[in-house]
């Protein structure tokens, strides 16, 4: 944003003090920026792609998170290798499922909101509250949800004061819970849960978490026609995000298709149907 008088001069808005919020600031200076205050188009059912499905997973000394890379509009295939997890922050991530385009550009916002307020306190936010400040925006888009957008993240981080990992789910009113040890959203959620359910155990270490991740979407895709599961043909690679003391980061794909290699293998000699 720009100085609109022509004077090169910044608006008075941005000298004037306030909130350590970057997104009530645009509220206030220019509404129409934010994703929520987007007009729609009058009549009919707008159709956009959406994202499914995360799956996260706590383990000891950090949380790993992992989104299938498939993106759908109704019966078809919008997109084979979208991006539905991103680093918010040097300690956390978030995915994304619901209607794609609002949901990037709700996680771009998010990160602006984050590094606005590190510059402006001089520290970083507490876990809890950036998963606060992320339920706000959610509950900011409440309109757009109720004409059929809807945004619904799952939030993951390292909690620098309790040394642990930590999960927060949301609904569409910005409703905000914290889950334990593991949790799945998305259209292939339910049959993520049930793999995840017989596969987690505590105090296992991050690669059996990432695997546990990888084969947790796998078992949603084999049931649920909107997520896309490991693409071998392709080499499409489910995203797979780690948050520790060491901060967030991404596991390589040449660390994924073996464990991915593994988990078919060892279906087809069980043979899994």
């Amino acid at each position: 944003m720009t100085a609109r008088d022509g004077s090169g001069r910044l608006p008075a808005a941005y000298l004037a003090t306030g909130s350590s919020s970057f997104t009530e600031f645009l509220s206030a200076h220019d509404p129409g920026l934010l994703p929520s205050r987007r007009p729609l188009p009058a009549g009919g059912a707008l159709e956009a792609p959406h994202g499914t499905t995360i799956v996260t997973v706590t383990y000891d000394g950090g949380v790993v998170m992992a989104g299938d890379r498939r993106a759908t509009m109704g019966n078809i295939i919008a997109n084979r290798d979208m991006e539905k997890v991103f680093a918010t922050d040097e300690f956390s991530l978030v995915g994304i499922a619901g209607t794609a385009g609002l949901a990037i550009e709700l996680v771009r916002l998010f990160q602006v909101e984050l590094e606005h307020y590190e510059k402006i306190e001089g520290t970083l936010m507490s876990l809890e509250g950036k998963a606060n400040r992320l339920a706000s925006m959610i509950r900011g888009n409440l309109g757009m949800a109720m004409q059929g957008l809807a945004v619904v993240p799952m939030f993951a981080g390292f909690d620098l004061e309790e040394g642990r990992g930590r999960i927060f789910s949301y609904d569409v009113t910005g409703g905000c819970y914290e889950e334990h040890d593991h949790h799945s959203v998305g259209s292939g959620s339910l049959f993520a849960r049930g793999a995840l359910k017989k596969l987690y155990r505590r105090g296992m270490g991050r690669a059996d978490a990432v695997r546990i991740a990888v084969e947790a979407l796998y078992d949603a895709a084999d049931d649920d026609s909107a997520t896309g599961g490991p693409d071998v043909g392709r080499r499409i690679w489910p995203t797979v995000g780690v948050v520790d003391p060491e901060g967030a980061r991404f596991v390589p794909e040449d660390d994924i298709a073996p464990v991915v290699d593994a988990i078919i293998a060892e279906r087809s000699e069980g043979g899994a149907r």
